[in-house]
Order: structure tokens, then C-alpha cells, then sequence
């Protein structure tokens, strides 16, 4: 059984479902709402998808006794101490994979330290993302020689792009390069022009489309992607004279009114708008939030910008920082440097191959992953069809 709380982790176990499948009958469960419908799209014609328990020791244990799990991998983190001893009791191993644990979750943990330390030396393994994290799981009770630094799913989880095809993308021309047919679409449904060079945000929060909009370089177009459904209509205003992706037809034989301003008010439509640009700026990293993830635009080959707050994303940005890969910026350079970046195709052409040859070295994750759990199942005995 493999756990992952909400869209993130559902979405980070795409490249580890596939592999253990074939010799393993697989549950995937998650907590959300989102969570639980992400992983019914993704896993249901290959495995078996359920709601998570809420952590009584009753629903626990009526959860256990339907889905009789021999090992369980928990996905990043998400230790609930009821969920943890009755397994325990039923003899059920309990590991982590691709595990995390920020500096301010991190916080909070060593505050309830002696309530948990059971529930963490409790596990077989913490397969975790990097050497930080492995010592915060260590602090908190996972013995050093369980506890296993194997990378971050994530980058399996990444596109795959060519540097060679993409390093060379220039101002308008890097539209139509690898472009997929509902990237195409996209941009004749909104008006973009392909001539025209096209920053995307994407996952913006409070006040980055009002700061974004200030720091478009002139005869730029913008396209803004809000992370939550809530916020469109404030972000919108943000944008003077934006075109709504909500407010145009599903036909492209409409004109789309002239802007260069764009308001990505769907969803599942984000992917598509990174294949569009030639910059993209990552959001929730110019406030008070924790940032976004910049692999996926990265990997697909676009000069990425992020901004001084990303602790959510700590490994995935320095990894990137330290090969060239990325552009770390602040609210008060954030306008030079999107104009630098825009002005100099040959700069953006070096981020892009440092950045896809970055994500390529980071990759492997997942195979690891997937040879720990296999061992960890057949230590019971069990495998398909068993």
C-alpha cells in the first residue's frame, strides 16, 4: 500500500506505481478530496485506489481489515501514531519513501518529539530526499542505519526534454519547438502571439500578478496561472484587459480580444502554458508562501525564474542553483532581471541546458524506491497472486 496525502504525492508517485505493478498488487490511498480524485485518474486501471482513515484506533482498524496490506510506504511523511501501532500489531511493515521533512515542519515535530519518537522508530526504512532531511528523521527516531538518502521522486516525475533541441530556443521561435497539440490550442484559443515572446507564472499567490504585471518587460506578453480556483477574479483585476481562458470559447474559430495579458483561470492547463513560454516564473515565491515546484518547466526546457521564498522546495532549487539551471530573483530585481533574460536569447539557451542536464542527474529515485519495497514485501513472503 502505497499512502500520499493530497495531488502532490499522488502526482510524485507516477514513475514508482508503474514499476512495482507488474509483480505487486498495489492500493494506493490518499487523505483529500483532490488527493483521492488525482489518484483515481492516474492508478484505478492498474491498482486499487481508497480513501485514507481518519487516525481512531476504530476506523484504523476497520480500514486494515479491508485492505489487509502487507508492507505500507508512506509517501514523503504523514505519520499518525494510531495508524502506526495497529500495523504494528498486525506485524505490517511500515516504511517512507521520497521522504521530507522542511526546516518548519521540522519545527513543530520537535516540539511533540516525545509523543512520536515511537511511532518513528517504528519503521523499516526512511528513504528520504537528501542528507538534511535524513538527519531530522534521525533526531526524531529513526535509527541511522534505516534511515537512507535516495533522492527525490520528483525528477522521475519530471517531462522528458532534449538540451540540444531546446537550449538553442530564441525569442518567439521557442513556440513552436516541442510543442504538443493542446499547447497549440491554448494559444489560438487565448490570442498569444506566436511571434511575440510570452512569460508564464505559474501557481501565483496574493499580490504576484499586480508585482508581475509591473515587471513585464514592455511588449512582453504575460499569462498568469493562480494556484487556487478562489482567487481568478482578484487576479484578474490585477491584470488590466486580460483574456480569461474561462471566458473563451472551446472553438479557436473565435477571435480572442487583443491583449498581452492572460488569465489561466482552468485547470489542468498549466503544463500546456510552460510549453509556451520563453521565461516562466515560478509563483508563491515572491510573499509570504513557501514556493512552488520549478522542475516541470525546467525539464521542459524554459529559462526558470523563482524568487526568494522556497522553502517547500529547498533541495529541488538548490540542486538547480548550483548547476546554473535556474534564476533566483526578488521582488526588487525581479524587473531587470526578466528584462535581462528576455533581451538575451544565448543566457536563456545556457539556463535551459543546465537545467534539463540538472533534472537528467537527479533522476533515479524511483528505481530505488522500487527495489526497497520489493524487499521489504518479499521479507513476509508475499506477491502477486498470492
Amino acid at each position: 500500500m502505497l499512502h500520499a496525502v493530497s495531488v502532490g504525492e499522488v502526482n510524485a508517485l507516477r514513475t514508482l506505481v508503474p514499476l512495482l505493478t507488474p509483480t505487486l498488487d498495489v492500493v494506493v490511498s490518499a487523505t483529500t478530496d483532490t488527493g483521492l480524485a488525482r489518484a483515481g485518474e492516474l492508478y484505478s486501471k492498474s491498482a486499487t485506489v481508497v480513501r485514507y482513515p481518519l487516525d481512531f484506533s476504530r476506523s484504523v482498524r476497520r480500514f486494515l481489515d479491508a485492505v489487509r496490506p502487507d508492507a505500507v510506504a508512506l509517501v514523503e511523511l504523514e505519520l499518525w501514531p494510531n495508524f502506526i501501532a495497529q500495523c504494528g500489531r498486525r506485524g505490517i511493515s511500515v516504511a517512507v519513501v521520497n521522504g521530507r521533512l522542511s526546516e518548519r515542519s521540522f519545527r513543530g515535530y520537535k516540539k511533540i518529539r516525545v509523543f512520536m519518537r515511537r511511532s518513528f522508530a517504528a519503521l523499516r526504512f526512511a528513504a528520504v530526499q537528501d542528507t538534511d532531511y535524513a538527519a531530522r528523521f534521525e533526531f526524531m527516531g529513526v535509527a541511522a542505519g534505516k534511515c537512507l538518502v535516495t533522492g527525490s521522486m520528483k525528477w522521475d516525475a519530471a517531462p522528458k526534454a532534449d538540451a540540444g533541441e531546446t537550449a538553442g530556443v530564441g525569442l518567439g521561435v521557442g513556440l513552436g519547438i516541442g510543442l504538443g497539440e493542446k499547447a497549440e490550442r491554448l494559444a489560438a484559443v487565448l490570442g498569444i502571439e506566436r511571434g511575440r515572446p510570452l512569460i508564464v507564472a505559474g501557481s501565483t499567490g496574493p499580490g504576484e500578478e499586480a508585482l508581475l504585471h509591473a515587471a513585464c518587460p514592455p511588449e512582453v506578453q504575460l499569462l498568469c496561472a493562480p494556484r487556487k480556483p478562489e482567487r481568478f477574479d482578484e487576479a484578474a483585476a490585477a491584470l488590466p484587459g486580460c483574456v480569461r481562458r474561462s471566458q473563451r470559447a472551446a472553438s479557436v474559430g473565435v477571435a480572442a480580444a487583443k491583449s498581452d495579458r492572460f488569465l489561466l483561470d482552468s485547470i489542468g492547463e498549466l503544463r500546456d502554458a510552460y510549453e509556451l513560454a520563453d521565461v516562466v516564473v515560478i509563483g508563491r515565491s515572491f510573499g509570504d508562501l513557501f514556493g512552488s515546484d520549478p522542475v516541470e518547466p525546467v525539464a521542459l526546457g524554459r529559462a526558470t525564474v523563482i524568487g526568494p521564498a522556497f522553502e517547500d522546495f529547498l533541495q529541488s532549487v538548490n540542486a538547480l542553483r548550483a548547476a546554473g539551471g535556474i534564476v533566483v530573483s526578488s521582488r526588487e530585481s525581479l524587473a531587470d532581471d526578466l528584462a535581462r533574460l528576455i533581451a538575451d536569447p544565448d543566457r536563456r539557451a545556457a539556463i535551459v541546458q543546465n537545467g534539463v542536464e540538472c533534472v537528467r542527474g537527479q533522476q533515479g529515485a524511483s528505481v530505488r524506491h522500487a527495489e526497497l519495497l520489493r524487499a521489504l514485501v518479499s521479507r513476509v513472503g508475499v506477491g502477486s497472486g498470492s
